[in-house]
């Protein structure tokens, strides 16, 4: 039996416990409100959270091996562990899209040899239908990154009617809007509010009209939260991510030397958006802190390919938001933790027991292990994943990773 002892947070509360975990199944056995003098100790620096997990990467990996010089499962899920991520969960735009029963089966077999377990998404294209076997589904609104995407919104709506009662994940920026603005000077004026904003409304009735599960990716603009936030107290079934990029950066940083590296799809916000989201969390309308771990080449960059590796640095991250943006622990554990884990939870192999995100008996042994105390320089030698490059190079966070726990095994130990 493996025990580790400390101040534990998770969704509901805090306090100093051990956990005792089976290290031959990767399971908790116990969870006790009392410190066990033979359990690996962490001191009142440390804070012990269930494993954090990122419902939203693009690990780039497909049958075709065409992306793999980005990323690929392997590099991903080091990439995953240096971040304090144990569980991920990967998009469908790949050179070949998992769309159906067998591209899905397929890619999925290459997920296997991830040091980390690894969900993916099926992709919703022109004239996709459901697979036979339950999983979660992502649909591009608009033209992003990739061929799997729609030209408007009738074309759209003719598909997704296949997809009645599904688990679906949007990209909410409109095909129309993008098509309007495409020969704008700058990346941010290409991609308006008014794309997020109007696509969200679609979107949110889309979920409304066919029953769906709805989940919109990377929020960006204050308006849009504004209607996800009214659409829950409808009752309407649909939770949003945050990435860490739009809680700390606004357009008020960028410039000609740096613009580039901070293109993404949707781009940067102003100061008055990147406060909301921080708000957003703190009153409890944003559901998930997911990176959208889109790794490019250092050459693809510096020509302007929009998206930015960050997976790397996600635990680090927690930190920032902790110490910084003063987010509570239990929102922390919610956010990162209880919600991803309970995201994927319909698609875990029983291996993992009663699933990821919580320190209860029957769960995965998962832990992401925070020093609250120990200030850390992120270094570009740090990066595991294959992209080699981040946006937070030489940046001091106020705290840092101190051990990670997958399935009972510490996979920080040197």
């Amino acid at each position: 039996m493996g025990k580790i002892a400390g101040r534990i947070i998770t969704h509901t509360e805090e306090f100093q416990g051990t956990i005792v975990f089976d290290e031959s199944t990767g399971l908790i056995t116990e969870v006790k409100k009392s410190i066990d003098p033979e359990a690996r100790p962490f001191g009142d620096d440390c804070v012990i959270f269930p494993g954090f997990g990122d419902i939203h990467i693009h690990a780039r990996e497909d049958v075709s091996g065409k992306h793999c010089y980005k990323e690929d499962f392997v590099s991903a899920g080091n990439a995953g562990i240096g971040g304090a991520v144990l569980h991920v969960a990967d998009m469908p735009n790949n050179p070949v899209p998992p769309i159906d029963d067998k591209s899905y089966e397929d890619k999925l077999a290459l997920t296997k040899k991830s040091p980390i377990h690894i969900t993916l998404y099926a992709g919703i294209g022109p004239a996709t239908k459901p697979l036979l076997k339950k999983v979660p589904y992502k649909v591009f609104m608009g033209p992003s990154i990739g061929e799997l995407f729609f030209e408007d919104n009738a074309s759209l709506e003719n598909v997704i009617r296949h997809y009645k009662g599904q688990d679906v994940s949007f990209h909410c920026e409109d095909p129309e809007i993008l098509t309007e603005n495409k020969n704008k000077p700058t990346h941010e004026e290409r991609r308006p509010k008014e794309a997020e904003t109007l696509a969200t409304e679609f979107a949110l009735s889309l979920i409304k009209k066919y029953d769906l599960k709805g989940k919109l990716c990377h929020y960006s603009t204050k308006d849009g939260l504004g209607k996800i936030i009214e659409a829950k107290k409808q009752g309407i079934n649909v939770t949003c991510e945050v990435t860490p990029t739009h809680l700390m950066f606004d357009t008020s940083m960028l410039t000609e030397d740096n613009r580039n590296w901070f293109q993404m799809n949707p781009p940067l916000r102003d100061k008055e958006d990147r406060e909301a989201m921080v708000k957003g969390i703190l009153d409890g309308h944003i559901d998930f802190l997911a990176t959208d771990h889109a790794p490019h080449s250092i050459e693809e960059k510096k020509k302007g390919t929009s998206g930015i590796s960050q997976l790397d640095t996600y635990g680090l991250f927690v930190t920032y938001m902790i110490k910084n943006l003063n987010i509570p622990l239990q929102i922390i554990a919610r956010i990162c933790a209880k919600n991803p884990g309970d995201f994927v939870k319909p698609y875990l192999p029983e291996r993992y027991g009663f699933g990821f995100g919580e320190i209860k008996d029957g769960y995965a042994a998962n832990f992401s292990i925070l020093n609250l105390k120990k200030p850390f320089v992120f270094e570009k030698s740090m990066i595991k994943s294959k992209s080699g490059w981040s946006p937070f190079e030489g940046f001091e966070f106020p705290g840092s990773i101190e051990a990670v726990y997958f399935l009972g095994k510490d996979l920080h130990a040197k």
